[in-house]
């Protein structure tokens, strides 16, 4: 192959919906490190070593992205055109150059690094393929969360088998790793040869981030390909943007639907169990609030994965017709693949589709959520309402056997008071009639007399007193009782005659 080239282009989420303006993703800065990082390790450009320096979103060596506002173009480089980023010298003889072309398209990061020999004169066959370090590039080392693409161009003979040269150089590509890879379609692009593959990672094969759209370009007619490609360079670019945000933003739908899914399902079954757990009346309450708490969480993280979906299906949307509009751009210009045609129209549509039943199955679930969250906070408050008026009656029961305490034992001093008054030494008195011999004298102390005529009056008007604080406090309870209840009822008619 001649006037070879190989570009890797790789897409970084740089913010999400979910982000202030002015703050990025967590990892947003990880392509910039990664890329610089390939300087130091596999890469000897030296402008991939201090790449910091040259990109607008990095001062003293520091990622500081609100560098990029009012920026007016797309480009992240100080100069605002391509980043030379020099050569490094191969084992056979000539040099391989770099070009890095970073950018940030809307909410993404993108780059486009490529390197050649530094004639376009110098013949690359299949094996020299590994002193472009290929394994450099794969996603493995620029962990791009978008995706990314490698695209390999080169002029070849017309009598070469270029099917055969496509598949050894895909081969050569993947070499030592563990990548799976699918041949997708051949066909033509700008009067060039065109085969694709996609890689998949055997570990993780549904993260669109572990995987590499493979673009093998062979010129064998002598077509102005390269004028074409770059005529049509932003439309391309765009296009593979697009087409690796569709995978990632399905690929995002589809993890999120089993989450909905399971919080669905658990609320079915506790709408199954509800009448179960209230129908015991001495847990009722205590369950029903147990259920209050947790219900409204599992509420907010359904409408949270809800909310997520409708998002990915007016992503997957927009990006689905941006594609269509660069795939439009690309063909007034040249021949595009029938297969990127084919990845609009079943694909794309397949997966909006798809997205929007789940959205019809799932938003049900979202009234279901309220209502039940409503219907258990009703039936709480009728619990405790009348939980409330129990405690209230019973609390009322027992103030009044407090009064009749009070009033009984208030009412047996009284009489017992009374008693004292009326006959201060009782007890002596009868006694010295019915035990005239040991009670007529004064009893010595030690004596059993003298103990008994000592505390015998006191015995003997508690007694009374008893005797009498039993009816006479019933009697005046109830007649508080009755004046309480007549004062009530007639402050109500004056209520009611004058409200």
């Amino acid at each position: 192959m001649k006037n070879f080239t190989i570009s890797l282009y790789a897409f970084h989420l740089r913010h999400t919906l979910t982000d202030a303006p002015n703050e990025v993703d967590a990892n947003a800065n990880l392509l910039w490190e990664n890329l610089a990082k390939l300087g130091t390790v596999t890469l000897p450009f030296s402008g991939l070593n201090n790449l910091h320096s040259k990109l607008i979103c990095y001062q003293n060596g520091n990622y500081e992205p609100q560098r990029e506002q009012e920026r007016q173009t797309e480009w992240l480089s100080d100069s605002g055109s391509s980043i030379d980023l020099g050569s490094f010298p191969t084992t056979e003889g000539f040099k391989i150059q770099g070009n890095l072309q970073p950018f940030r398209l809307h909410d993404t990061y993108a780059v486009d690094l490529s390197l050649s020999p530094q004639s376009p004169q110098i013949s690359i066959d299949v094996p020299q393929l590994q002193l472009f370090k290929p394994a450099s590039l794969l996603p493995t080392s620029i962990q791009a969360s978008l995706g990314q693409t490698i695209w390999i161009y080169g002029e070849v003979d017309a009598s070469e088998n270029s099917q055969e040269l496509a598949e050894k150089i895909a081969v050569a590509l993947l070499a030592g790793t563990n990548l799976n890879r699918i041949e997708v379609g051949k066909d033509k692009l700008l009067g060039s040869l065109l085969f694709e593959y996609q890689t998949i990672d055997p570990d993780d094969p549904k993260n669109p981030a572990k995987q590499c759209q493979i673009l093998i370009s062979l010129n064998n007619s002598q077509a102005d390909t390269l004028t074409w490609a770059g005529q049509a360079y932003d439309w391309l670019r765009d296009l593979m943007l697009c087409r690796h945000k569709i995978l990632y933003i399905n690929h995002q739908a589809r993890e999120r639907y089993p989450q909905a899914k399971e919080l669905y399902a658990k609320l079915e079954q506790q709408m199954r169990e509800f009448p179960t757990q209230i129908a015991d009346p001495i847990t009722r309450l205590e369950t029903l609030k147990n259920l209050l708490t947790k219900l409204p969480l599992d509420d907010v993280d359904y409408n949270r994965c809800l909310g997520d979906i409708k998002t990915h299906h007016t992503a997957i949307t927009t990006n689905t017709k941006n594609y269509e509009t660069c795939l439009e751009k690309i063909k007034t210009i040249g021949d595009v693949p029938k297969f990127w045609q084919d990845f609009l129209d079943r694909t794309c549509n397949q997966w909006q589709a798809q997205i929007q039943i789940d959205l019809d199955y799932l938003s049900p679930g979202q009234d279901l959520f309220g209502q039940m969250v409503d219907t258990i906070r009703g039936v709480v408050e009728t619990e405790q309402a009348e939980s409330d008026r129990t405690a209230e009656s019973t609390a009322q029961k027992r103030q009044q056997r407090l009064e009749l305490l009070i009033t009984v034992a208030s009412t047996g001093l009284a009489v017992s008071g009374i008693s004292s008054q009326v006959a201060n030494e009782p007890a002596k008195t009868i006694l010295t009639q019915l035990f005239p011999a040991q009670f007529r004298e004064s009893p010595k102390p030690e004596s059993l007399s003298y103990l008994v005529t000592s505390f015998s009056p006191i015995v003997f008007h508690l007694l009374v007193g008893v005797i009498f604080a039993i009816p006479l406090g019933g009697i005046v309870w109830g007649i508080q009782t009755d004046t309480i209840g007549t004062i009530c009822r007639f402050i109500k008619k004056l209520a009611n005659r004058h409200p």
